[in-house]
């Protein structure tokens, strides 16, 4: 089966049924149909061929989900692009990939600079008249009944993340990889066509997969937060319990947000039948109160790079008192999980060592790079627990979460060393969960760049999350024996 065939057998099955509740609208999985379909056709009209990327760089509507679909029915890739990204980082992505069609609105278009691009590219506005067509065409489009002909093996969309160059990193991902990995979740969870699954994560981030192609698969509804309302305490909780959700799904750091600032805990719980969170470490002590406090709603801990969609999964329910962190569980979606030690050997009970994957759910590869062959190791230091499962640890490398997101160091300091005033810079996460701060420790020129200027900069060239939220002075940087960043020291140095 391909993704977009998820809505199909829906549409079989109960074609009036809610799909999508959105900011901006509704759609039944019938109307969800059509749309696609007719957007399908457009595409194949204007050009797109299977296998070319269409780029949507779209607030979350029924647009964005519509425009997932249109694609990946006339048997293109879709490529999810950061709303909220400056315009110079939205390009770097739309020109890695060579997206053949955009779908966004005028205000987005217009601050990309197309004319320079050297490869073909078309553009469908959704309000207004500027590409070289509009979303109002599609009332006229009569929808071709032709479909493409694709293999679970081929590539569906690619997610980029954060890379250590200061180049984004294009995460390929097969129909295959992404459906092995909702199969198992939706059995696991028992989701059916009464579930309505939340949808807090933006779509370029690979929480969402859950939410678009659970709901799908379960026939059930997805229940989209707009960008805006996403990190906004008291909007979640009115979400929470007035679009009532059966399944949520989002990084602890929301969930701490709701809990300390918009009185999470002081209502009833919610009619929940599973709680979700991934992305992150959940902090010990709002973890604790809120499973105390919701003792009835099952809750999970899932966890996977991109690279692998979800790899491992716990469930939570007794959290011993002394515990520091819950487990990220055993291998989920059909995947295998491993430890390998420093020497090689793979670990046991009670050793640590670098967590592998291999299964169906990992990547088929970076775009433009060769392809993943074999098992994927993810740089991540894990336990291996009694049960089989593991322990996170930490990262291997400097790669770190931060509010949820995946935020590669390098590529904030490869956008603040471009300061005229910044000779050389570090960065380090100071605190954890909620409370965690981007620091940026630099060595500067003649003056000293402030830290609204360095926000101002790196503004123009990175998502918001990855803006520093404090700046540090040096003379120079500390180096260790080969002449690296000694950043353990800058850790321990700027750890108060």
């Amino acid at each position: 089966m391909l993704l977009h065939e998820l809505v199909l057998a829906a549409v079989a099955r109960s074609p009036q049924a809610m799909a999508v509740i959105a900011p901006n609208g509704t759609l039944s999985y019938s109307e969800l149909d059509q749309q696609a379909a007719k957007l399908a056709t457009l595409l194949r009209e204007l050009g797109v061929r299977p296998g070319d990327r269409v780029g949507i760089h779209l607030a979350k509507s029924t647009h964005s989900v519509i425009a997932t679909q249109g694609a990946l029915r006339c048997g293109a890739v879709y490529v999810p692009v950061d709303p909220t990204a400056p315009a110079q980082r939205a390009w770097q992505i739309i020109s890695d990939c060579q997206v053949r069609m955009l779908i966004t609105d005028a205000d987005r278009l217009a601050r990309l600079p197309m004319a320079s691009a050297d490869f073909p590219i078309q553009s469908i506005v959704v309000d207004g008249e500027q590409g070289d067509a509009c979303w109002e065409d599609l009332a006229n489009v009569a929808p071709s009944e032709t479909a493409e002909p694709r293999a679970e093996t081929d590539l569906a969309y690619i997610l980029y993340t954060s890379g250590s160059t200061g180049t984004p990193k294009g995460v390929c991902i097969s129909h295959l990889n992404a459906l092995a990995y909702v199969d198992w979740a939706v059995a696991s969870l028992g989701a059916t066509s009464e579930d309505r699954f939340s949808n807090h994560a933006p779509f370029h981030f690979d929480l969402s997969v859950l939410d678009l192609y659970g709901a799908f698969r379960s026939g059930g509804c997805v229940a989209i937060i707009d960008e805006a309302s996403a990190y906004q305490p008291s909007k979640l909780v009115e979400f929470l319990y007035g679009v009532k959700p059966t399944i949520w799904y989002s990084v602890p750091s929301a969930l701490v947000m709701m809990m300390e600032m918009a009185g999470l805990l002081e209502r009833p719980p919610p009619p929940l039948k599973a709680l979700i969170f991934a992305g992150e470490p959940f902090p010990i002590a709002q973890l604790k109160r809120l499973r105390t406090a919701w003792s009835d709603i099952p809750f999970y801990n899932y966890y996977g790079p991109t690279e692998t969609n979800v790899c491992t999964a716990a469930r939570v329910d007794q959290i011993a008192e002394d515990a520091l962190s819950v487990p990220i569980g055993v291998a989920a979606s059909g995947d295998r999980a491993w430890a390998v030690k420093s020497d090689g050997e793979v670990a046991g009970v009670g050793e640590e060592g670098l967590l592998w994957i291999d299964g169906p759910t990992v990547m088929l590869g970076y775009w433009g790079k060769p392809p993943q062959e074999g098992p994927y190791n993810t740089g991540d230091v894990v336990r291996v627990r009694d049960d089989g499962g593991f322990d996170y640890v930490g990262r291997r490398d400097h790669m770190v979460k931060l509010r949820g997101h995946r935020v590669e160091l390098g590529d904030v300091e490869a956008a603040i060393s471009q300061h005229q005033n910044v000779r050389e810079v570090a960065t380090i996460v100071k605190g954890v969960g909620p409370a965690a701060k981007l620091v940026a420790i630099v060595a500067h020129r003649d003056r000293k760049p402030s830290l609204i200027e360095l926000k101002q900069f790196c503004a123009a060239r990175l998502p918001r999350y990855m803006i520093p939220d404090v700046v540090r002075y040096r003379e120079s940087l500390p180096r260790t024996g080969n002449g690296k960043v000694d950043r353990r020291l800058l850790a321990q140095e700027y750890s108060d």
